[in-house]
Formats: structure tokens, sequence, C-alpha cells
């Protein structure tokens, strides 16, 4: 197979590119973004995508996306690229968006966040399928989840999740029953994937006009983003730790339950909590369900 003239011809549009399946195939997960591979079709997917978001995120984001995505000076006609977001990026909270090829590993993936890096998709939706695709792309992570990352205290928040990563493979590696580990490593897996949805992805954040959207599954959707804020069947609370961790939830509607954080300070004093609670054993039966926790994401913590 000819995978050059392909990626030409099909560019980095997600689930059909050639260079990401050639880069799978070789087993490469940090790769580089060969931007000359993207296609007109992928920045007019970008360009649409963009502009129908910017007045749904001056209706309903937060303060700290607002100032987070003008200072990263994204061009709305164009898929970014990585080095020029990182230029504007890594002087303010010294985090920087990491090219990968898909899936990450769970434990690697919490380990670049300790070590400011963003595992970033560098693939796009089709331009004619704008609304919803079941993973990540690059207006997802991009427009998404790196505005947060130029706030400081979200960046250290991220930095302190890394933290518990590294305290969960700590406390599985000095279990010695194969069996125990790996039901207690599910179980914490799946507490930390659950924080993890309900604040990073879907959280809510307490504002003095109301509550507003920080989580970056909803800042990424047209419909939902909305949804979130202004619709009578989401069901919103206030943030409890032992709710998050017991409550399962899935990917492919809108979300019927959200949580809210009154800032991002409060955010990092629940992932310290979060870290204690795992250190005590709170973590180790959380109630079973989604989101499912496979074989590579229990080899990265067993093997790490």
């Amino acid at each position: 197979m000819d995978y050059n003239n392909q990626s030409l011809e099909m560019g980095l549009t997600t689930t059909q590119a050639p260079f990401i399946e050639r880069a799978r195939e070789n087993g490469d997960l940090y790769i580089v973004q060969p931007y000359d591979l993207y296609s007109l079709e992928n920045h007019e997917a970008w360009r649409r995508l963009f502009a129908r978001m910017q007045e749904r995120w001056i209706q309903f984001a937060n303060e700290h996306f607002l100032e987070g995505i003008a200072s990263l000076s994204l061009d709305p006609n164009q898929v970014p690229r990585l080095s020029d977001v990182n230029r504007f990026l890594e002087p303010l909270t010294h985090f920087k968006a990491k090219p990968v090829s898909g899936y990450v590993p769970a434990f690697k993936f919490f380990d670049c966040l300790r070590n400011r890096e963003f595992p970033t998709t560098i693939t796009i939706r089709r331009s004619d399928q704008l609304d919803y695709l079941p993973e990540p792309d690059i207006f997802h992570d991009i427009a998404g989840h790196v505005p947060m990352h130029t706030d400081p205290a979200f960046a250290d928040a991220l930095v302190r999740f890394g933290d518990c990563a590294h305290t969960a493979a700590d406390i599985v590696g000095s279990i010695s029953d194969e069996a125990q580990q790996v039901r207690q490593l599910t179980s914490i897996i799946t507490a930390m994937a659950r924080f993890f949805w309900f604040t990073v992805e879907f959280g809510l954040m307490n504002s003095k006009d109301g509550l507003k959207v920080y989580g970056s599954g909803l800042l990424s959707s047209f419909g939902e983003i909305a949804h979130s804020i202004e619709s009578p069947k989401v069901q919103r609370f206030p943030i409890q730790l032992e709710w998050v961790i017991n409550q399962s939830f899935e990917i492919d509607h809108f979300q019927p339950l959200l949580f809210y954080v009154d800032s991002f300070d409060h955010l990092f004093e629940l992932v310290d909590e979060l870290e204690k609670w795992m250190k005590a054993g709170k973590l180790d039966n959380v109630a079973p369900g989604e989101p499912g926790v496979n074989a590579g994401d229990l080899r990265s913590f067993l093997h790490r």
C-alpha cells in the first residue's frame, strides 16, 4: 500500500488517515504532526467547527476558557500547528500539546499530565459529520482542552492528577497476589476515569453569572454545551467525591448528570482528596459499571 499517496489524497481525517494507520502498525504512539498532509476538507472542517462554536463559548464557557482561547491566537480558518499552539501555551503554564497516534494507555496519559504534556490527537472529523464523534479529534483536544491549560490553577490540578496515577502504581505494586492486584487496580482506574470524566471532560463551574462550562467534552460540542446549562433534563449538583467515583456514565448521548465546582482551587483540593482516599483504600471497591478498564490500561500501571 502506498501510504504517502493515500495520505495526500485523504488528508488526516479521523478513522481514514493512512499516516495514522502506519504509525500504529509501527508501534509509534508519540509522533510528529505531519502538517502538510491536512487536506482542504480538513481545514474546512476546522473552520466550520470553530465558527459555529464562537457564540456558544461567549454565552456558556467560563471566563478562564475565554481568556485561554484568546491567548492561544488560534486561526479560525485552518487546523492549528501544534508548534504554534505550544509557542503561546508553554510560557503561561509550561504545558505543551504532545501529538499522538491514538489511544494512550491510562498510566502513560496521566504521566504525561504530570510532566505538563497533553496527549493530542492530530486527526479531525469530516466536515459533514461535525456533531458527534466517538473518539477525540484535534478540535476536541485543541479547542476544548488546551485553552484550559493556559490557566495556572487548572494546569496544577492536572499535574496533581498525574501524581495520583503514580500513587496508584505504587499501591498496587506492593501487592503480591496477582488477582487482588488486578481487582484493586481496576477499581482505582475506574474511580480515576469517572473523576476525570465529571470534571475535566464534563465539568461545570459556579460563577457570578451562574453555572458556566469548563469541561472539554462540553466546550467542543455545539449541541451539548447549551444543553448542559439550559436543559431541564440535566441534573446538576455540587460535586461530591463519593458520588463521582461511584457514578457510571455512557459516552454516546448527552449527559443527564453533571457536577459543578466553585473554582479551580476547589478542583485541585478534590484531586488532593482523591489521592488521600486512594491511600486509605476508599477507591478499592467502587460501584461497578462504566467505564470499562481494558488490559492495556492495566498493563500500563503494572509495568510502568
